[in-house]
């Protein structure tokens, strides 16, 4: 593990038995397995968090995110993982981690507005963006959740929130789009999101992968935005998700939920709480039965919240 990663390693597979933040059984297993999901709404979430200056400007100043892009957005993505599939224990040591840090970003925006990243209102806003960009992604580009599991979604992950001093969690799509009304007379088009957009479409996070599908993700994180957003955002037709677009994403998403990866975050979470290996990958009703009894279910889901 390299110095830029020190203190983000996490261990899926042990201590074996250890459960996590979000139970087996949750959506939120189903929705942090899927790479495609996971790259789109992260990058919707950065667009609408850039849109406030406090944000764009605790990130661009405090952070190394404009000399290592890449780098920061990885660690962002370990500490996403860890939340829902690391053993509690490791999960809370890196949120730990990540809140120090945040104690130290204070600073003043160009136009002398103060900020701090553990101002309630900013750690909302931040968290929001994540946890509906993640879900929308999913159903728009993998496949539909149903009202019944995005509210579980939701539920599942308030501890995780929590932990990151989140006073209002998300419990509904409403509470976003409440969040974002409040939120959007603030927004504003800046240069850095044009930048972030380079980086993104450029391919240099994952030069293996091919250009044209950087390019459509780009593009697909833009569509989960609101006409309001885009409009303040001044991102115009030129970055409308293409019918070309949306089925290269589409066969992405649904391939890449469909492929079991013996080494990836879900799967040795699984094997750490005694589950196969294959477990977010099968159907709600092959899990209920690989959990046993409701009784089962119940204390298995009870002992990931403690």
């Amino acid at each position: 593990m390299s110095a830029e990663f020190k203190g983000y390693q996490v261990d899926y597979l042990r201590p074996v038995g250890e459960p996590g933040l979000a139970p087996p059984s949750s959506p939120q297993w189903r929705v942090f397995k899927n790479p495609i999901a996971i790259a789109i709404g992260g990058v919707a979430a950065v667009l609408l968090e850039f849109a406030d200056a406090r944000i764009r400007s605790g990130v661009w100043d405090h952070s190394t995110y404009k000399l290592d892009p890449i780098g920061r957005s990885k660690r962002t993505g370990i500490a996403a993982m860890a939340g829902v599939f690391g053993p509690a224990s490791a999960a809370r040591r890196i949120i730990g981690g990540v809140n120090r840090m945040h104690r130290k970003v204070v600073g003043e925006t160009p136009s002398g507005e103060a900020y701090r990243a553990l101002d309630p209102e900013l750690l909302d806003w931040v968290s929001a963006t994540a946890t509906y960009g993640f879900l929308e992604a999913y159903h728009r580009f993998v496949a539909p959740v149903s009202e019944e599991n995005r509210r579980a979604y939701y539920r599942d992950g308030e501890p995780i929130a929590r932990l990151y001093g989140v006073e209002n969690p998300l419990t509904s799509d409403a509470d976003f789009f409440a969040m974002l009304d409040a939120l959007l007379p603030r927004f504003e088009p800046h240069p850095i999101n044009l930048e972030f957009l380079a980086i993104i479409q450029s391919g240099k996070a994952a030069p293996a992968v091919p250009k044209v599908l950087h390019r459509a993700l780009a593009r697909a994180a833009i569509s989960l935005l609101p006409d309001a957003v885009r409009q303040r955002l001044e991102l115009g037709a030129e970055f409308d998700l293409t019918v070309t677009d949306k089925l290269l994403l589409r066969t992405a998403g649904k391939l890449a939920d469909k492929v079991r990866t013996r080494h990836s975050p879900a799967w040795q979470a699984a094997q750490r709480l005694g589950l196969p290996g294959e477990f977010a990958w099968l159907s709600p009703a092959k899990q209920r039965r690989l959990l046993g009894s409701s009784a089962k279910l119940r204390a298995v889901q009870t002992a990931s919240l403690t």
